[in-house]
C-alpha cells in the first residue's frame, strides 16, 4: 500500500511582519473563520460572534430599516476605514456590528472598489459580547470619537437589555445619554424607537 504524501495544512491567514495600510489590508481578503480588524497597521483576528449576538444584530437591523429616512441605509458587519492615518500610513479599520450611512457612500464604494469611510458613517453600533466589554466601552469608543463618527450606540444584551447612546461633542469626545432599557427613543440623528427587549 502506498502512503499518501503528507501535506502541511495551509496557514489560516498569512503571517504579517510589517504594518499594513488600508489598501494592503483589503488585499488580504476574508479569513476562513472569524473576522479581522486593523489597529494601527496590526492585524487583529477575532472569532465569529455567538448566535444570540447575531440574532440581536439582525433584529436591530430590521427595526432600523423600517425607520431611517430614505437617504440613509443601515448595514451590518462590514469594514470601516477610520481614517485616523493618511492612506500610505498604517491603517485603522474596525468592523462594527451595524452602521447607518448615507446612501451616497454606497455609490462611491461601488465606483471605487473601496470600503465605507468614517466620514460617511452617521451612527456606529456595537453589541457587547462577553469578551468585548472594555474593547467596546473604552478602545472603540475612543477610536470612533477620534474618527469623528457623530453617534455611537452601545447595546448590552445582559438582562435588562440596554442601549447607551453617545453623541460627539466638539471638546469632550462622546457624551453619554442615560442608559435606556425597554424602549430606546431618540430624535437625533433621526426619529427612532427601538424595542430593546425584542433584541434578545
Amino acid at each position: 500500500m502506498t502512503a499518501l504524501p503528507e501535506h502541511s495544512p495551509e496557514p489560516r491567514f498569512p503571517v504579517i511582519d510589517e504594518p499594513l495600510t488600508i489598501a494592503e489590508y483589503l488585499e488580504l481578503g476574508e479569513p476562513r473563520s472569524g473576522y479581522t480588524e486593523l489597529i494601527e497597521g496590526s492585524l487583529l483576528m477575532s472569532p465569529s460572534p455567538k448566535p444570540r449576538h447575531n440574532i440581536a444584530s439582525g433584529r436591530l437591523y430590521i427595526q432600523l430599516t423600517q425607520q431611517v429616512p430614505d437617504h440613509l441605509e443601515p448595514i451590518q458587519d462590514l469594514d470601516i476605514d477610520l481614517q485616523l492615518n493618511p492612506p500610505d500610513q498604517p491603517g485603522f479599520s474596525r468592523r462594527p456590528d451595524l452602521v447607518v450611512v448615507n446612501r451616497k457612500a454606497l455609490d462611491r464604494v461601488d465606483a471605487d472598489g473601496d470600503i465605507i469611510r468614517a466620514d460617511e458613517v452617521l451612527v456606529v453600533v456595537e453589541i457587547v459580547s462577553p469578551g468585548s466589554h472594555r474593547i467596546d466601552r473604552v478602545h472603540k469608543r475612543g477610536e470612533y470619537a477620534d474618527a469623528g463618527i457623530p453617534h455611537y450606540w452601545i447595546v448590552d444584551l445582559d438582562k435588562p437589555v440596554s442601549l447607551v447612546a453617545c453623541h460627539l461633542t466638539e471638546e469632550f469626545g462622546y457624551r453619554d445619554a442615560p442608559e435606556a432599557t425597554g424602549m430606546f427613543t431618540a430624535t437625533d440623528p433621526f426619529p427612532v424607537q427601538i424595542d430593546l427587549n425584542a433584541l434578545r
